[in-house]
């Protein structure tokens, strides 16, 4: 055949050709051709032309195509994909298709990922004279190689440059790698606690299971149909990001709202929901996570999957149940989210912590679907926002004046002289008409004043809370607490920050999460009121039983504490069976 080994053999005028001989440089130097017509000798020549397009014949090449390999080589041309960096457009890229059309009339592949430049953490290009780059090996050590890669993946799409240094990798590590790995923790850690075995077959329905539960199998469905699609499409960064947003919202939503359901003793329906919704999440995560972060997504799956002499890597790719996909549940969590976000700036707004309760708290949306939303999200809300109720309001009138001012730098020489006369009609508009100008405006509307029309970019809005109350907006959306803190309030929020200190002094006195504790409580009238009125509160969420031991033993932690200006003197004891 033209161009094999054979074909070389039988050359008559060979020269330094012996059986075996490697055929690559230096070794290759040594065959050369004699000329009967002048006497001559021909040998090859030193330069090389275009090594890239020699690089063309890689996928006939690797067969040893056509002389072998001719069905594997079918099998995979076109290929589906090739990936280089951005400068082999006119090198690689093209030369596979030059050579694949010239001896096949068809493309060499299918899709082609280009790969940005990698710049240090300033944005400049990396260079040794400058001495700006980065070893691998030290990033691989210190932060390991699924750190690097979902940087890599994360970071930017994959034409575009990216920056590149150990402390950027080390964010991976912090706002995605971490949360998942606690994720997974808090579940082992519980499960083993309670033996619990998924291969049981106690895993309640998913239409029994709470809101909580059918929220995540639905994010989670969602996710590896979304996945699926951007991982088949080549869209890497987009797959990436979406894992990502779900883990968080997995960490800071779900399980941050299902920890006492793991840490109730009662073996109960909606205890197994839960284990059971987080177990399935996970594990299906790991294999999500497989092509990404191979290391950690193997740990997971070995552990959850229970099958030691398998690998998460011969595991099937995870398929969509569309009938576990509910939209409005989905939309209904997102909306709680939005609106605990919104409450929770209220409260930062208004110097009032988290784990003071407050009274009420009033949400002004607009949205149909929202408002009906709302009584399906009530209680998580009223947990978030630590309010004993929350309401929907019309509008934000009764919380919150409205003022429109003009923009000066628009409508100052638009008007000229006309302008205060415009001021004072401002000033003299009525409340609602007043608040129905400042929505319109927020919504980019143009607003119909003294029968003369305004864009909206030539008003201003100014908000001011009402007395008594603090809002927080989004849009048209507003969250409003009532900041009045009676009497019981305080007392319970005191509770609460009672329990935040003794559960850290567990944590000093080095206690297992499931250890039961004796306490000593004592201080002012104010302690006393807040143990008569929230003991039960205080036991059940510190495993403890309230009562003097430190006469009796000596306890395991003493402390005085200033909670909120009182001194409180906490003794921790832990219970001996």
């Amino acid at each position: 055949a033209i161009g094999s080994l054979d074909e070389l053999k039988n050359q008559t005028n060979l020269i330094g050709f012996t059986e075996g001989l490697d055929l690559h440089r230096p070794f290759l130097d040594e065959v050369r051709f004699s000329c009967e017509e002048c006497g001559g000798t021909s040998e090859r020549v030193p330069e090389v032309m275009d090594a890239w397009f020699d690089s063309g014949a890689m996928p006939v090449a690797q067969w040893h195509y056509p002389f072998e390999g001719k069905d594997a080589f079918e099998l995979q041309s076109p290929a589906d994909y090739v990936c280089e960096g951005v400068d082999q457009t006119r090198g690689w890229f093209y030369t596979l298709h030059a050579l694949s059309v010239l001896l096949f009339d068809r493309p060499a592949y299918k899709n082609v990922v280009s790969l940005g430049h990698i710049l240090d953490e300033t944005g400049a290009k990396m260079s040794k004279s400058k001495g700006n780059i980065v070893e691998p090996w030290s990033v691989l050590d210190s932060r390991g190689a699924d750190a690097l890669r979902w940087y890599m993946f994360t970071a930017t799409t994959p034409g575009n440059p990216r920056r590149f240094s150990e402390n950027l990798v080390g964010e991976s590590v912090r706002k995605f790698l971490l949360p998942l790995w606690n994720t997974y923790s808090f579940f082992v850690t519980y499960a083993n606690l309670d033996g619990f075995d998924p291969i049981k077959k106690d895993n309640p329905p998913i239409s029994d299971r709470p809101l909580l539960d059918r929220w995540l199998i639905s994010s989670l469905n969602s996710l590896i149909s979304t996945t699926t699609d951007h991982l088949e499409n080549y869209r890497i960064t987009e797959a990436a990001r979406n894992i990502e947003s779900f883990v968080d919202n997995l960490s800071t939503w779900y399980v941050r709202r299902s920890r006492r359901r793991f840490w109730k003793s009662e073996d109960d329906i909606d205890k197994k929901a839960a284990y059971h919704t987080l177990h399935e999440c996970l594990l299906t995560l790991s294999k999500l996570l497989a092509p990404f972060t191979p290391f950690i997504a193997e740990k997971m799956y070995l552990n959850l999957s229970g099958e030691e002499k398998t690998s998460v890597h011969l595991a099937d790719w995870p398929q969509v149940i569309e009938d576990r996909i509910d939209p409005k549940i989905e939309n209904d969590v997102k909306l709680a989210m939005q609106l605990s976000s919104l409450g929770r700036s209220a409260r930062s707004k208004a110097k009032i912590k988290v784990r003071q309760p407050l009274s009420k708290a009033y949400a002004v949306i607009r949205s149909k679907d929202d408002i009906e939303s709302l009584p399906r999200i009530e209680d998580q809300l009223e947990d978030e926002l630590n309010v004993k109720s929350i309401q929907i309001a019309e509008d934000e009138t009764s919380f919150i004046d409205s003022y429109i001012r003009p923009n000066l730098s628009i409508l100052g020489p638009k008007l000229g002289k006309d302008l205060q006369v415009f001021i004072s009609v401002l000033s003299s508009l009525e409340e609602a008409e007043r608040s129905e100008i400042a929505a319109k405006i927020r919504s980019g509307n143009q607003v119909t004043i003294n029968d003369e029309q305004y864009a909206a970019d030539e008003l201003i809005v100014e908000q001011k809370d009402k007395e008594g109350f603090v809002s927080a907006q989004e849009g048209n959306i507003f969250v409003v607490i009532e900041t009045e803190i009676s009497e019981d309030l305080a007392l319970e929020g005191f509770a609460r920050d009672l329990v935040r200190q003794i559960q850290e002094m567990r944590r000093k006195a080095s206690l297992d999460i499931d250890d039961r504790i004796f306490l000593s409580i004592l201080g002012d009238e104010q302690i006393t009121q807040v143990i008569i009125h929230h003991s039960d509160y205080i036991e059940q969420e510190t495993l403890a039983s309230i009562g003097d031991q430190t006469k009796t033993r000596s306890p395991d932690l003493s402390e005085t504490i200033d909670i909120n200006g009182v001194e409180v003197l906490i003794s921790v004891t832990k219970q001996i069976n």
